[in-house]
Parts: C-alpha cells; sequence; structure tokens
C-alpha cells in the first residue's frame, strides 16, 4: 500500500524550506543534525536539507525489535555522544526513544521531524555543502567493535555513485530501484537513495521491519512496479526463500529485474542458487546476479563482478588454505574444496592491493589482508584520531580489516581479520563452520555462529553456537554429535 509519493521537484522544495529552519534555530555551517533513520520521507528530506544548509546529517538506526528497548535506547545515546548533534530529530512515533537516549545530553535539542516542518519558514540565504565539505556522517555496522562515525565529503560520494551508475550498474534510462535496506546503512544511504537521486530514477521504498516480516512484499513490488534494480545481503535472498509460497509464486513476475547485487555480507553461492531455482518460475534470470564488495570506509561500493553475468565462484583447497594461506584451484582429488565467489574488479580510479602483515603486496591467489585506495575512501574516524591511524596510511591506503585474494577475474574475500581462528597453527573460517552447521536439516541459514576462545589452560579452541529449534534431548544431542563429526 502506497503511504506517500515523493516527486524529486517536491522534495527539492520540502528540503530547501527545513534548511531554512535548521539554520534559524540556531544551527551554524558543520553542526551534526542526527536523524533515526526510518525508511518513509521525513529522513530523505532532512538529509538534503542539511546539503542546502551546510549542516552534517548523521543517520541513527532504528531497532528491528523495539521490545529490546533498553539496549537500543543505550545505543542511541552512544551514537549521539559519539556525534555531538547539535539537534536529534526523529519520526514522532520513534521520538519518546530519542528523548529518552538524549536525557544524559542536556544541551541536546530533539525534535519531531513533522514539527520541524512545521515551524514557521524564515527568508534566510542557503549557501550548500561545497565538494570539499563533510557531505554526511556515516556509522560502521560494528560488528566487531561500537560503530564508528565514518566522515565522508561530497567528492567521494560523487565519485562512489560515479561509479556504481556508470560502472557497476550501467544505469539506463527506465531502471527502477526497489529497497528496503535501511538509510543508516550504507548500502540503503548510497546505494537506494543518493543513487537514484544523482541518477534521477524513480525508486520503491518499504519499511525494513515489514521486510523482515513479509519479504516476499519486496518481491512482490519489483514485479508489480517492474524493478530493474534491487540489492540485499544473501541472508534477504533466503529468508523470501523460506517464506515463499506456491501462492505467491504465481504471483509474481520477475522478467524486470537485471540487477540483482548482493553484498554488505560473505556471499555463498549456494544461496543464491537456491534463491535462483525457487524463483525460477517468476521468471528470475540468474544472470541479474551482481555480487559486489564494498564498506563505509569507501562510501560503499569498491569492486562490482561483470554485469550479466551472474554468480560465477572459484573452487579452491581447503586446506591449503588453512595451512598456506593460499588459494589454491581445486582438482579432481581435492579432499575439501572451499567456493568463493568472484566479487569483480575495483570501480574506476580506485586499487585493490592484497597485503601481508608487514604491508608488503602479496601475488595473485596469496591471502592476505584487503587494502584499497582511491577517491571514494573516508577522510578518517570522526574525533577518533587513533582508529584513523590504524585504518589509513598517509599515502592514502585503507585497511578494510577483511581478508581474501585477487585473481585474473577480480576480489574474493574470505572472512573479517578479526574473525580469523587459528587452531595448531591452522586458519579456520569461522563461516565455513558456520556453513557445516547451516548443511543440517534442523538448522537455518544465520542460525549458527563460530568464534575463538581460550581454555582454562590458555589454548585456543573453536566455539560454534547454534540455534536450534527442537526441545527434544535425544535430537538435540544427535545434532551436536553430527555436526561435530563433519567439522
Amino acid at each position: 500500500r502506497l503511504t506517500e509519493a515523493l516527486p524529486y521537484r517536491e522534495l527539492r522544495r520540502r528540503a530547501r524550506g527545513v534548511a531554512r529552519r535548521l539554520l534559524n534555530l540556531g544551527l551554524v555551517r558543520g553542526d551534526r543534525v542526527a536523524m533515526i533513520a526510518e525508511n518513509g520521507p521525513g529522513f530523505p528530506i532532512l538529509f538534503f536539507a542539511c546539503q542546502y544548509a551546510g549542516l552534517i546529517p548523521v543517520g541513527l538506526p532504528i531497532s528491528l525489535n523495539l521490545g529490546s528497548h533498553s539496549a537500543y535506547v543505550g545505543n542511541l545515546r552512544h551514537l549521539l555522544q559519539a556525534s555531538e548533534p547539535g539537534l536529534a530529530v526523529a519520526p514522532v512515533e520513534l521520538l519518546p526513544f530519542l528523548e529518552e537516549a538524549a536525557q544524559e545530553l542536556p544541551e541536546l535539542n530533539t525534535e519531531s521531524a513533522s514539527a520541524l516542518e512545521d515551524l514557521p519558514d524564515a527568508d534566510l540565504p542557503l549557501e550548500p555543502v561545497r565538494s570539499d565539505e563533510i557531505a554526511y556522517l556515516q556509522f560502521t555496522s560494528g560488528s566487531t567493535r561500537f560503530p564508528r562515525g565514518v566522515v565522508i565529503t561530497q567528492d567521494a560520494v560523487m565519485k562512489n555513485l560515479q561509479g556504481i551508475s556508470r560502472h557497476g550498474l550501467q544505469v539506463r534510462p527506465g531502471d527502477r530501484s526497489v529497497s528496503w535496506l535501511p538509510f543508516y546503512h550504507d548500502m540503503g544511504l548510497v546505494g537506494f537513495l543518493l543513487g537514484p537521486v544523482t541518477c534521477q530514477l524513480s525508486a520503491d521504498y518499504m519499511r525494513t521491519r515489514d521486510f523482515a516480516i513479509r519479504p516476499i512484499q519486496w518481491l512482490k513490488l519489483i514485479s508489480r512496479n517492474r524493478g530493474t534494480i534491487a540489492f540485499s545481503p544473501p541472508i534477504g535472498f533466503g529468508l523470501c526463500v523460506r517464506r515463499l509460497t506456491a501462492e505467491d509464486l504465481e504471483q509474481l513476475d520477475l522478467s524486470s529485474w537485471r540487477a540483482a547485487g548482493g553484498g554488505a555480507e560473505m556471499i555463498r553461492a549456494q544461496e543464491l542458487d537456491h534463491f535462483a531455482e525457487a524463483l525460477r518460475d517468476a521468471d528470475f534470470d540468474p544472470s541479474a546476479f551482481l555480487p559486489c564488495y564494498g564498506l563505509a570506509e569507501s562510501t560503499l561500493a569498491v569492486t562490482f563482478a561483470p554485469l550479466g553475468e551472474g554468480v560465477s565462484a572459484d573452487e579452491v583447497d581447503f586446506n591449503a588454505m588453512a595451512e598456506d594461506g593460499v588459494a589454491r584451484p581445486a582438482e579432481q582429488d581435492t579432499a575439501q574444496v572451499s567456493s568463493l565467489v568472484n566479487c569483480g574488479r575495483a570501480i574506476p580510479e580506485h586499487e585493490v592491493v592484497i597485503r601481508d602483515e608487514s604491508g608488503t603486496p602479496l601475488p595473485h591467489r596469496q591471502i592476505g589482508s584487503v587494502t584499497i585506495r582511491g577517491p571514494s575512501v573516508m577522510r578518517g574516524y570522526f574525533c577518533d584520531a587513533q582508529a584513523t591511524e590504524e585504518a589509513l596510511t598517509p599515502d592514502g591506503w585503507l585497511d578494510t580489516g577483511d581478508l581474501g585474494y585477487l585473481t585474473e577475474d577480480g576480489l574474493h574475500i574470505t572472512g573479517r581479520k578479526k574473525d580469523l581462528i587459528i587452531l595448531n597453527g591452522r586458519n579456520i573460517w569461522p563461516q565455513d563452520l558456520e556453513h557445516i552447521a547451516e548443511e543440517q536439516p534442523e538448522v537455518r541459514v544465520g542460525d549458527a555462529s563460530a568464534f575463538e576462545v581460550f581454555s582454562p589452560d590458555g589454548t585456543e579452541m573453536a566455539v560454534l553456537v547454534v540455534h536450534c529449534r527442537t526441545t527434544d534431548e535425544e535430537e538435540r544431542e544427535r545434532l551436536v554429535s553430527s555436526i561435530k563429526g563433519d567439522v
């Protein structure tokens, strides 16, 4: 059900009005304006208002599970303290959470998005953000530590959008985006809010929480509005497969979907194959799959696989990876094989180099730290000089924190550096252990988590936690035994 249509002309008019109201509140150039980034019209209006007024927007997350009240409020409080905004804004239904989070910040004013638009207009001159100034702060996902504010300039975001639209997606007249990705995430903000605006494409948005509850609505939206570009982390494609019914399938026509991007987490070819097979009768074309690699510290995109060629995976010797750090192509008699998706080559004007622990570049198929350089790379972390120095070299190379290797075809990601489990000198990727568990019929994709701990005697050991939905004790013991044996 369509709740609101927002033509770009109307977005511009409303954003300029809010920009003048923000300046009338006493905000000055360079001040941060934080807002809970719900997938509705309020956030885009405020985001572009900040661009017109020379202010810095900061997207705050919305909790998918509002039952975890105290944890969510605590997270908001930390993000407000980290970004030091001059104003914090929320949709009216989420304002109580924001007000509670701001209680320890007495100088911080909070306001609802609708009240902000209702304030008296002011006849004030607008001086938009310049190309070398900060466009926004993007908080990282915080998967390995607490989120940090990534400083992105106008130049950086425009270069990245140019690479996405011209190189990665090869945007054409008539394209239409469909997205459930949250605006506080780099893929949602850059890829599906700023991307459509700069290319002047129509875009359909649904709330992230609505997708989590009814993922098939995303597919129905693509089908009904003839969407051509829609991205998701692999878990989103998996959710669709789990919830798909024969009745849903009859209502879907996905023949218009030409760029089905996957990123934001490790991509497994098997998961995408399951999606393609499940949606075959809805005319989904597997060649539409578009694996890519990116991160907030590089605005969004770093690499894209070739458009229109689908998923290409590199079959390598698992033991050679674990023992020697080499992605050796698997042969017929290889005992254990790992399949790693090709994420493609870097967008124009950007470089990807794999390095060892000393920073020395490695040849193709040697696994090491993924480092990148280019005009889309962040200026640094907001008010965190130490973290900036750890991530960025003086000559502009960013250590992404990911491990991977290069081939002639492109970049292959093997995992996060901080997640790597080292047992008896062997490198074990937690995703491989999790995949073993998820192959059990009782375990769903995403319901296993592997990590390293130290035993009381100081030796390393791997722990695999599985969300098990059976309560029968014998069945649980059988599942534990089966997973242990496979591992």
